[in-house]
């Protein structure tokens, strides 16, 4: 096939994109914007953003010279500034044109880190609850410059006029909307002043708000963020921001962190939850960017295993998404994060160095997160392993506290393996650890490094055994033929049975069975099954001496020594598959099908003797 020549092709024209501006908006609804309320963070952010250019301006003035205030009555919803405002090129050049913001104008671009605002799209989400967008402006660079009125309609036509100085008589910009019928919920004058403190009540221009009944203006951030005021004493600040984070974030305090970054003009407070969070269950912090709320539920600020926290920030620094509603993930953020991370480090290591009941309240409650710390955090490591609770069979105890006891300290590697040895073990005098948990294995293993006069070992069923007296030969001997009962009634369990004598006696049996042994079992039998195929060739290559469980009776319970007596081979296998079930169910691990239907059967075939013998 030949190739048209495509230097031959007359060129076509160019055309321009056409922009349904209805589309977009449902666009933004959907798919850019949480919700419709944003858009009053917009108005918000615009006009922030014109006071700060205003200020570059006049850098002689002080913050509180200008300032923002808001009006709603039900009809219409309106934002005014005192900023830089817009001559009739800027209107055309930055409100007609998507996508297009007024902070990249070339005059002021080396000021951008000064706005909030990135895109240049956000006066679209005003679409989400009206029609039509009314602005008035006047610009504060030129003297007696006019005032340019835009109206933008959301069928994506709009007009421009230029009036009068008098029609606003100081630079700057209103914002009218007209709400449409079905954006009630976001415009009523109540739910606006809500929504200008929830989002603006860090700002650091004074916002007003005033409903349209004659009453003085209501301050929507009258009081500055707590870790800018100045106090008496470091115990007034720090109630003071005990006292903001149970306001904002719904929790009294265990402790407050105060967070200080001046490298990227982040300022702020973590609070300690005083309640355990479920593993793995992480927080949204408050973000606040140059005063401005971003989102309250920013996971990204910390590190995953600060979940014992939450924060409240306000940054210069740190780079909104498109939607303004969470952090963009670059080198900054990840700078920022590491740094609060550190800061989270110092004040658990202050903890464990000054205040010891802070410390034990604090590891009450959120031992878990420190114990992700410490398996990779060597200082954490360090400080605070001796004092982190672990299950042992001496009930909770610090790994300080159980290694005195203990010289030897062993280890499940499961949860069920601690559970089937525990009592055994502690009337054995063995100290063992539950290793079964996150974490908690791996931490035991290193407690030599920082106590090394301890020992620490895998806990294994010979080691358990090998603690258990033995019975004398003539009990042997005459439990012999019970014993031989019982190993053919559990073969199918591949388990096999023993006679010794252990506390506490009240305990009839112990099983001995490890998870290895039985995902072992369970792959040889596997192979069995799969015998002459492919996968039984592979099973059968990947097949070891499959381990076996173990049943061990004990001789000092009454109930076995009258058990190993019994003649009659059917109620020896019946009770032998009893005293396997009691074990199995003691254990608590999961029961497998065969297992459960042991357990029913034997309980049956138990009761139908006694029944018989009764009658």
């Amino acid at each position: 096939m030949t190739l048209p020549d495509t230097a031959a092709i007359p060129a076509g024209d160019d055309r321009t994109f056409q922009v349904d501006l209805r589309g977009l908006v449902d666009l933004l609804s959907h798919h850019l914007y949480s919700s419709p309320r944003v858009y009053l963070r917009e108005l918000l952010q615009n006009a922030v953003d014109a006071l700060t250019a205003r200020h570059s301006l006049e850098p002689g003035a002080s913050t509180d010279a200008f300032g923002i205030r808001l009006y709603a009555d039900g009809s219409v919803v309106r934002v005014e500034d005192d900023g830089v405002g817009l001559t009739e090129a800027d209107v055309h050049t930055f409100l007609a044109t998507i996508g297009r913001s007024s902070k990249r104008a070339e005059r002021i671009a080396e000021q951008r880190a000064d706005f909030i605002g990135q895109f240049g799209i956000g006066l679209l989400s005003c679409f989400l609850v009206a029609d039509e967008i009314h602005v008035l402006s006047r610009s504060a660079r030129t003297p007696d410059a006019p005032t340019v009125e835009w109206r933008g309609r959301g069928d994506g036509s709009y007009t421009v006029r230029t009036l009068p100085a008098s029609a606003r008589p100081r630079p700057g910009t209103t914002v009218t909307l007209t709400p449409r019928a079905d954006a009630g919920e976001w415009t009523r004058p109540v739910q606006v002043q809500a929504l200008a403190r929830h989002f603006g009540s860090l700002l650091r221009h004074p916002v007003t708000f005033a409903d349209g009944t004659g009453g003085t203006p209501a301050p929507v951030n009258p009081e500055p963020a707590p870790w800018t005021a100045a106090y008496p004493t470091p115990g007034a600040r720090s109630r003071a921001l005990a006292a903001y984070g149970e306001e904002v974030l719904g929790f009294k305090p265990l402790d407050t962190i105060e967070l200080d970054l001046p490298a990227v003009g982040l300022k702020g407070v973590a609070c300690v939850l005083p309640e355990t969070v479920p593993a793995g269950r992480r927080h949204g912090h408050r973000v606040h960017v140059k005063g401005m709320l971003l989102s309250e539920q920013a996971e990204e600020i910390l590190p995953e295993w600060a979940f014992f926290v939450r924060c409240v920030v306000d940054a210069e620094s740190l780079r909104p998404t498109a939607s303004r509603e969470s952090l963009y993930e670059d080198d900054t953020l990840a700078a920022v994060r590491d740094a609060l991370a550190e800061r989270l480090r110092e004040w658990i290591a202050r903890a464990a160095a000054s205040d010891p009941d802070l410390l034990a309240r604090f590891l009450q409650a959120h031992h878990l997160a420190v114990k992700s710390l410490a398996v990779h955090d060597d200082e954490i490591l360090r400080m605070l392993l001796p004092w982190l609770p672990f299950e042992t069979t001496d009930g909770h105890a610090t790994l300080d506290e159980f290694a005195r006891t203990h010289r030897t300290v062993l280890v499940t590697s499961s949860v069920e393996e601690f559970r089937q040895v525990a009592a055994i073990a502690s009337a054995a005098g063995l100290g063992v650890v539950n290793g079964g948990y996150t974490y908690d294995r791996e931490l035991v293993h290193r407690l030599p490094e920082i106590r090394p006069e301890a020992s620490v070992a895998d806990l294994d069923p010979a080691t358990l055994t090998a603690h258990l007296d033995p019975v004398d030969r003539e009990t042997e001997l005459a439990a012999a033929a019970y014993l031989a009962r019982a190993r053919d009634a559990l073969a199918v369990f591949d388990c096999d049975v023993a006679l010794r004598a252990f506390q506490p006696a009240s305990a009839p049996a112990l099983l001995v069975d490890s998870r290895e042994a039985r995902h072992e079992r369970t792959r040889s039998q596997l192979a069995r099954e799969q015998e002459g195929g492919v996968w039984g060739d592979i099973l059968g290559a990947l097949r070891q001496e499959a381990p076996r469980a173990q049943l061990i009776l004990n001789q000092l319970n009454p109930l076995v020594r009258t058990a190993v007596t019994i003649t009659e081979p059917e109620l020896a296998r019946t009770s032998a598959e009893a005293l396997y079930g009691q074990a199995a169910m003691l254990s608590r691990r999961p029961l497998r099908p065969a297992e459960s239907s042991l357990i029913n059967r034997s309980f049956l075939d138990l009761l139908a003797h006694a029944l018989r013998k009764d009658s």
